[in-house]
């Protein structure tokens, strides 16, 4: 019997059991095999439920659990680290016919994602204030600002941090408008900030390693440079800066 023959059984429940598999008596074992089938998928779905609850609350728990069914036979782990199981579901979601009507669900997925991956990124201390007051003068537009490792950036179409406010800290319903978020981890917990006008584009240049004269020029017109860059400050997110 091979490995990947056991692990397509394993995560299927409606698979035949791996033939060649017997209990410690020499028998075969389908009850034990069941048992430790139902066991692995029931953590895994577990590990889904934590890593999507904003999704979860959008579909119901009785979906979620049926869509976590079809997403591990498509899906398995990959590692023993079930903390980040899941990283596919937002291409999944975008190619699941039953969601198709929910278009904003993916982006959602994929800001439950960001959020737990700021939650398990390094630890870093923020620039210190006076750092700040010594690149007064500077020429600012040539500086690369270096950005904490739990910081993470989705931009979407769709409302996604009206949607998880609604969903999770009862905020009122979302207005059809698009969101870019910002994920800051300034304490020991993830937030989602909408940002400011310009600011998905602006965030995204910096992210990707350009100056911040460049990631001005990069963004839409309308840019709220000076809220952007509070918000940066305020989350404890710059965490140096580079000539």
């Amino acid at each position: 019997m091979s490995q990947s023959a056991f692990a397509q059984a394993l995560l299927d429940p409606d698979a035949a059991v791996p033939p060649g598999l017997v209990g410690p008596d020499g028998l075969p074992a389908p009850k034990r095999f069941s048992v430790y089938r139902n066991n692995v998928a029931l953590s895994l779905t577990r590990a889904l439920e934590a890593g999507f609850p904003t999704v979860r609350k959008l579909v119901g728990d009785t979906f979620f659990a049926a869509m976590a069914g079809v997403f591990l036979r498509a899906h398995p782990p990959r590692s023993r680290l079930l903390m980040l199981y899941g990283a596919e579901m937002p291409e999944f979601l975008e190619r699941f016919p039953p969601v198709a009507h929910l278009g904003y669900l993916p982006d959602v997925a994929r800001l439950d994602q960001a959020m737990r991956e700021s939650y398990h990124a390094a630890d870093s201390r923020p620039l210190p204030e006076a750092d700040f007051q010594r690149l007064i003068g500077e020429d600012l537009g040539e500086l690369r600002l270096c950005l904490a490792p739990a910081l993470r950036l989705v931009r979407s179409a769709w409302p996604i941090v009206s949607i998880w406010r609604a969903n999770n800290e009862g905020a009122p319903p979302p207005r059809p408008a698009a969101e870019d978020a910002l994920i800051l981890r300034p304490e020991f917990d993830p937030r989602p900030e909408a940002l400011p006008p310009g600011g998905g584009a602006f965030l995204a240049a910096l992210l990707a390693g350009h100056r911040l004269g460049e990631a001005v020029a990069s963004a839409v017109p309308g840019l709220d440079l000076a809220a952007n860059l509070a918000l940066l400050i305020r989350g404890r997110a710059i965490i140096g800066v580079s000539p």
